[in-house]
């Protein structure tokens, strides 16, 4: 049975996730600090619309104090929103719980999302969950999208390929030969990340520049 100062703190709880930034930031802190699970779907609900960094964070960090059985089948639902940010956010915090029985939500058209930000996301999602055995097929996806997007972007995606490791030179190799120049410069960067990881994005991406402009590949040189 509720006791009614229990149902106060509850109502409290989910007004300060309504109200001020700072107030919301420890609402969600309190909510992960003493897991409840009537609150599950009002975190995921404000993951999708929170505008402040931090808080966000928060949210996430929240849910994973909770039983991965009663989050992660919430948060797959949420991948199916239309709403970017709602994708973007289940993603991370899928991320983050690590359970691979979400795998199979991760699917190419999430990896292809058409905003940059739940792609990234969904990359740095499925390097984490990719099962054993599938990261090779998992690397032939990822390179379909290289040459894509900013810095910020072709970064994440770099370092999603090299987190799976020598499995994705095949992909790599393929991509050296691609008929667009930036797709060739990012494979390029990103095998020189996998073989020098402190040598810094910048010096990779515009070394590749060099590389795709003499006409060289990598392996020529």
């Amino acid at each position: 049975m509720t006791m009614p100062n229990e149902d106060t703190n509850t109502m409290r709880v989910l007004q300060g996730l309504e109200s001020s930034s700072s107030v919301r930031l420890q609402a969600a802190l309190a909510v992960g600090t003493t897991p409840d699970p009537r609150f599950i779907d009002k975190l995921i609900e404000r993951c999708a619309i929170e505008p402040d960094f931090y808080v966000r964070d928060m949210l996430t960090w929240a849910l994973t104090r909770y039983s991965s059985s009663m989050t992660v089948p919430k948060l797959v639902d949420e991948l199916r929103s239309e709403r970017a940010q709602a994708r973007s956010q289940a993603l991370h915090t899928l991320s983050k719980i690590g359970d691979r029985q979400a795998w199979p939500a991760i699917t190419r058209a999430l990896l292809t999302d058409a905003d940059d930000e739940v792609a990234r996301s969904a990359w740095r999602a499925a390097v984490v969950l990719v099962p054993e055995g599938e990261e090779p097929e998992l690397a032939g996806v990822l390179a379909t999208q290289l040459g894509r997007g900013e810095r910020e972007t072709q970064l994440s995606l770099s370092r999603a390929l090299i987190a799976l490791g020598e499995v994705i030179m095949p992909a790599l190799r393929a991509a050296m030969t691609d008929l667009d120049p930036r797709v060739r410069q990012h494979a390029i960067a990103t095998e020189r990340l996998l073989r020098n990881p402190d040598a810094g994005f910048e010096f990779a991406i515009e070394e590749a520049k060099r590389i795709v402009a003499l006409g060289t590949t990598s392996q020529e040189e």
